[in-house]
């Protein structure tokens, strides 16, 4: 074997095969049409679950994509070819639809088990590379993966045939999320774990400071007063403004402190002021039921330490701490 160790030559093979695996899913592009609907349409009126079958290179896209649509709102599972012809059949039934992933459309495994899913009464939809072939022409849909060559140097190896099978499979798996109208709620519920789960699921009420631990003080306070409540907090830095009825009406942190301090020469005289005075008016805040996440990100536009959350009748029910959000792990 000879080799070929040249820095040119390594970047020139790197980049022919990126440029023929973009090509190739090019190509995929152009070809969509009425039967892709078709597929997705199968997937949205499905009643059991999609079967993704392959097996080698395809078996790999294919547990990808089994996973990827059980993950956006299509139940799926994958079924190795290899393994269908020895009993995982028993798994198929009516209300199944059969994806079956195969580059040739003539891979063995493969066509054995067509006759036994459609005796079984699945539909079945096939992501192929050869409209003229058996599994091609057995399927109820079509979706043609066929590529011009592989990226492979010797055109052999599984290579831009398998990303443009992986291509058609995320079309089809993000075409029946968006037909379905699986939601960013929808998606949390099953990503749990995790910083996505945590991002997606996690809402203002899971980790603001509510109850007695939420700084607050009525309108009728005094700069002193607010300075206790602000130091004695779980939640140092801010102090919300409530009128009798606990109605927000403005915030005071250590920040307008300070200001309020370098205008001021007599410091008793500002320590007596009302905090009405010198608080800040119509605030940011945030509602009970945001995600966790979106309030991070308003807090990190704006710069700010402390947020209030309030409740449909604007009542103070909690404050935000962007130190707590990020051990929350959001960052």
């Amino acid at each position: 074997m000879r080799e070929i160790t040249g820095a040119d030559a390594i970047l020139e093979q790197a980049r022919d095969t990126l440029n023929i695996e973009s090509r190739a899913i090019e190509c995929v592009a152009e070809r969509l049409g009425d039967e892709f609907v078709q597929a997705v349409r199968l997937l949205l009126m499905m009643r059991g679950r999609a079967i993704v079958c392959g097996i080698g290179k395809s078996g790999a896209v294919g547990r990808k994509l089994a996973a990827t649509l059980a993950s956006t709102g299509t139940p799926a599972y994958f079924m190795h070819a290899a393994e269908a012809v020895h009993g995982d059949l028993g798994m198929v039934n009516d209300d199944d639809i059969a994806i079956l992933i195969t580059n040739s459309g003539e891979t063995e495994e493969i066509v054995r088990i067509l006759p036994i899913i459609k005796r079984r009464g699945a539909q079945s939809i096939a992501i192929c590379g050869s409209r003229d072939s058996t599994v091609g022409r057995a399927a109820d849909v079509l979706l043609d993966a066929s590529v011009e060559r592989e990226a492979c140097p010797l055109n052999l190896t599984p290579t831009s045939s398998a990303i443009a099978e992986l291509a058609l499979g995320d079309a089809l798996a993000m075409a029946t999320m968006r037909a379905r109208g699986f939601s960013t709620e929808d998606f949390g519920a099953t990503h749990p774990g995790g910083q996505l789960g945590k991002r997606l699921l996690l809402r203002v009420e899971d980790v603001m400071h509510g109850g007695d631990a939420n700084p607050t003080i009525g309108v009728d306070a005094t700069v002193e007063e607010a300075l206790l409540v602000m130091t004695n907090a779980v939640v140092r830095g801010a102090v919300a403004i409530v009128d009798d009825g606990g109605i927000l009406q403005g915030l005071f942190t250590d920040g307008d402190f300070r200001r309020v301090m370098q205008k001021e020469t007599d410091r008793n005289a500002v320590m007596s002021r009302p905090i009405a005075e010198v608080m800040t008016t119509n605030p940011t805040t945030v509602r009970l039921g945001t995600l966790a996440i979106t309030a991070l990100n308003i807090m990190d536009d704006r710069e700010f330490d402390n947020v209030p959350v309030v409740n449909e009748a604007g009542r103070a029910v909690g404050m935000l701490d962007i130190q707590d959000l990020m051990k929350a792990g959001l960052v």
